[in-house]
């Protein structure tokens, strides 16, 4: 038994220096790739990745300052469409189409912005964006804890991906930094093994028409799952 604990005790300090050497090669690989919004180079799509939305409607800090940057890049001609992706696989949560409603009182037209409602994880989305919206070249918006593992995940799909910092000066997102320990090795093993999303179903280019990907709000899963 003394063996046994002290090899499961191995095991775990070996597993988290795995993750801490992911999240340091992440970090070193796209250290050059994150801007700030003024900074940003041109690209084909700014996407929005989800964050947590109240069950009102009203997005979380977080999620309302990737939108208002988002917002910022199409009103700039930095991007000509939005993709917002997130998590919906319920009737009861949808962090997708409250942030299309809000960028559309932004006044951002919505045949530019395109709502993916199976963007369940970061993988999820980037691989979507490729093989669903046939995206090619896209400015992932999020904080900046958020966006090495984001950008890794896009360029090892193929995608020409930079990323933004959405966060206000000053922010600090400590919990959230932590939880890229375990995130960036999960991130790696899905590149590593390819994994494919279990749901991708039709594709909406995004060179065409958003109006598909609004059909049904909240209830557009079920629509996706039906693919």
């Amino acid at each position: 038994m003394r063996n046994l604990f002290r090899w499961a005790i191995l095991g775990v300090l070996c597993g988290i220096l795995i993750g801490i050497a992911a999240v340091a090669y992440v970090d070193v690989s796209t250290a050059h790739s994150i801007y700030e919004p003024s900074q940003a180079p041109k690209a084909q799509v700014a996407m929005v990745l989800g964050a947590s939305v109240a069950s009102s409607g009203k997005l979380s800090p977080v999620l309302k300052e990737r939108a208002d940057v988002a917002a910022w890049l199409y009103e700039h001609h930095v991007v000509s469409k939005i993709l917002v992706t997130g998590d919906n696989s319920t009737l009861q949560y949808d962090e997708v189409y409250p942030v299309g409603k809000y960028l559309l009182a932004l006044g951002i037209p919505q045949k530019d912005i395109f709502l993916d409602y199976a963007g369940f994880d970061t993988y999820s989305s980037m691989y979507r964006a490729r093989d669903v919206f046939r995206v090619t070249s896209l400015l992932i918006i999020s904080q900046r804890f958020h966006l090495p593992r984001a950008i890794f995940i896009a360029r090892s799909l193929g995608l020409d991906a930079r990323g933004i910092d959405a966060a206000a000066p000053g922010e600090k997102y400590f919990v959230y930094s932590l939880r890229e320990i375990p995130a960036s090795f999960k991130a790696t093993l899905d590149v590593l093994f390819a994994r494919t999303p279990k749901y991708l179903g039709a594709q909406f280019p995004v060179s065409g028409s958003s109006d598909a990907t609004w059909v049904g709000g909240s209830a557009q899963m079920v629509y996706f799952k039906s693919q």
